[in-house]
């Protein structure tokens, strides 16, 4: 069982920064990549951003492009999201997902990851 552990969520005022981190644990798995996704209530969960786990390559929805940054420590199979500049359009629950296999694309849909944290709550006053 591959289990994805969250923190790093709280409450910022609007202009401040937070950071997640997203650590993988349990059975050996291929993770091809990791991403977050948020869902704010009463929306659909929706996609933040990606990272390819074997080159670091890194995708984001246009909302957050600028603002936030994904990045991955390797060696611990852990993916961190650094968020700049936070808006109060930006509170939600912050998903951590990883990905075990292709196609090199989709990485803003949900389906194609197999793996889910149980999430985190971002809260941006105004």
């Amino acid at each position: 069982q591959v289990q994805l552990v969250e923190s790093g969520g709280g409450l910022v005022q609007a202009g401040g920064s937070l950071r997640l981190s997203c650590a993988a644990s349990g059975r050996t798995f291929r993770n091809y990549g990791m991403g977050w996704f948020r869902q704010a209530p009463g929306r659909e969960r929706e996609f933040v951003a990606a990272v390819r786990w074997s080159d670091g390559y890194t995708y984001y929805a246009d909302s957050v492009k600028g603002r936030f940054t994904i990045s991955r420590d390797y060696a611990k199979n852990t993916v961190y999201l650094q968020m700049n500049s936070l808006k109060p359009e930006d509170t939600a629950v912050y998903y951590c997902a990883a990905r075990t296999t292709g196609p090199s694309s989709g990485w803003g849909n949900p389906s194609l990851y197999g793996y889910w944290g149980q999430g985190t709550q971002v809260t941006v006053s105004s």
